[in-house]
């Protein structure tokens, strides 16, 4: 797949080398998808905020976030099993819809590990500085933001070095992350019942799993942030190209992934709810160190380290495997000549996108070095900003799904139902949060800072700046070389929709 769609093709070039096949295997892919979501950051971001929204029902909207992410987790299984291109969205898009939709799909890809990359690292390195009590240090811009720059390097090494040792990386940081959250959520449940709870704690229900418990506006807002929670786990296909079974394991990779983190989001979201009760979570809502941090000691004690290690090695983790879908996606684009060919170059040795990657690196690094002389909140603006990105290209993907196998979607129950409805639902969901998004961020009231930009709140300004450099490029490559604007769209292979070949 990859040299077909390679610079060869043109017959003047020397066909791209590959990346390397079969590298890793499912479980490892499932890993990365976990990583990727980041879990307990995650949760220290937004479980004070939905708590702020709805109450006892944080659960329930987390639940009700579940639904399109897997909806959309089902177009990227079918779709990968019909094109399996590391540029994922990218490449589908533009074999279903044309090479416009598509360039802008994989822009929105590659833009989401620039603006976030930066603040998982600087989230890495502040837990893990009040882990080992260095809390100075943590409160020091200039050092905090020496060790990010550090590990955004060294994390960029690693994944340039191999993807099996990034893998290897990742099953370490998993299974760390994973038990120091299940240690939490353990004791937290026990003090709970045991009456030993040192907040106003409440004992918890399943009626906490109703997401219109607190009416419909609220639920708007929290879905918002639920959204945000389960972000990241399609790193998994983005590496199709480098995992054994590349048609389906790749896919059920990111399937599952949505998954676990349902149940480790739901488990931990019920230990949290109940230990610390509403009112502490909403008045906090907006510092996610008081949340893993203070509750963290409250739960804990003297072991409040476990938890706060929790959420470094979560965000220590998502920062590697959000290089890995802005690289390959920035690979895939420039081998069919979207964007510079250069990007495309993979390292002889180590078989992996080594320009891509650290371009992707160095942009990343120096948007979180301006940002934060900006402010902080324009770090966090930043980042509120991403839900934008994120809604667009999952939406384009579940349309793109409908579009591709749409000469096949009559044939049984299963193409309409999995194949053609659900990812439409999927993407209609995400298109509603994406417009709610834009009416509440043109409201500067609503961003972190509180400041006008333009008229407007700074996440909406930012993101529709972001676009509009896209588009710019992407009209100005149109001009400067326009092969990838004259491909021909894909057809779907019947055996595959019938699972007949693998």
């Amino acid at each position: 797949m990859a040299q077909d769609s390679a610079g060869g093709a043109a017959g003047a070039e020397i066909p791209d080398a590959e990346l390397k096949h079969n590298a890793i295997g499912f479980l490892d892919a499932l890993v990365i998808g976990l990583n990727s979501t980041s879990p307990a950051y995650s949760l220290a971001a937004v479980i004070g905020p939905i708590v702020a929204l709805v109450g006892i029902y944080a659960p329930g909207v987390m639940l009700a976030s579940f639904v399109p992410m897997l909806l959309i987790a089902a177009a990227f299984y079918y779709l990968n099993k019909v094109d399996q291109d590391c540029g994922t969205t990218f490449s589908w898009v533009t074999r279903a819809m044309g090479p416009w939709a598509g360039w802008l799909g994989g822009w929105a890809i590659t833009m989401t590990g620039v603006l976030v990359i930066g603040s998982l690292a600087d989230v890495a390195v502040n837990f893990g500085l009040l882990a080992v009590g260095l809390d100075s240090w943590a409160a020091n811009p200039v050092i905090r933001q020496t060790l990010a720059v550090v590990v955004i390097l060294a994390m960029t090494a690693i994944c340039v070095i191999g993807t099996e040792l990034s893998a290897h990386l990742q099953d370490i940081l998993i299974l760390a992350q994973v038990f120091c959250l299940l240690a939490f959520a353990v004791v937290a449940i026990y003090r709970i019942y045991s009456g030993t709870s040192t907040l106003d704690s409440i004992e918890p229900s399943l009626t906490w799993l109703n997401p219109f418990g607190a009416g419909g506006a609220a639920l708007t807002g929290g879905l918002l942030l639920g959204v945000f929670i389960y972000w990241g786990w399609e790193s998994a296909v983005n590496l199709t190209e480098e995992v054994e079974n590349s048609a389906t394991a790749p896919g059920k990779a990111g399937i599952w992934s949505t998954v676990v983190l349902l149940v480790t989001y739901l488990s931990v979201g019920f230990a949290i709810v109940g230990y610390a009760g509403t009112a502490f979570l909403a008045e906090n809502a907006g510092e996610e160190e008081a949340i893993f941090a203070v509750l963290a000691h409250e739960v804990m004690g003297g072991w409040d380290w476990v938890v706060l290690l929790a959420v470094c090695t979560s965000a220590l983790a998502s920062t590697q495997t959000t290089i890995i879908p802005a690289s390959r996606t920035a690979l895939s684009m420039a081998r069919r000549h979207a964007l510079p060919h250069p990007l495309a170059h993979i390292h002889p040795r180590f078989r992996t996108p080594d320009v891509s990657t650290w371009w992707v690196a160095a942009i990343a690094i120096a948007w979180y070095l301006v940002v934060n002389q900006i402010s902080e909140n324009a770090l966090l603006d930043s980042l509120t900003a991403l839900s934008l990105l994120i809604a667009f290209y999952y939406a384009l993907t579940g349309v793109a799904c409908a579009v591709y196998y749409r000469r096949h979607l009559l044939e049984n129950l299963h193409n309409f139902l999995l194949i053609g409805l659900g990812p439409l639902i999927g993407a209609g969901l995400l298109a509603w949060l994406l417009e709610e998004s834009i009416n509440d961020m043109s409201n500067p009231e609503n961003s972190a800072s509180g400041v006008s930009w333009f008229g407007l709140g700074p996440p909406l300004v930012i993101g529709i700046g972001i676009t509009v450099v896209g588009v710019l490029i992407m009209c100005f490559w149109r001009v400067r070389d326009g092969r990838f604007w004259r491909e021909r769209r894909g057809v779907v292979d019947p055996e595959l929709v019938h699972g007949r070949k693998r």
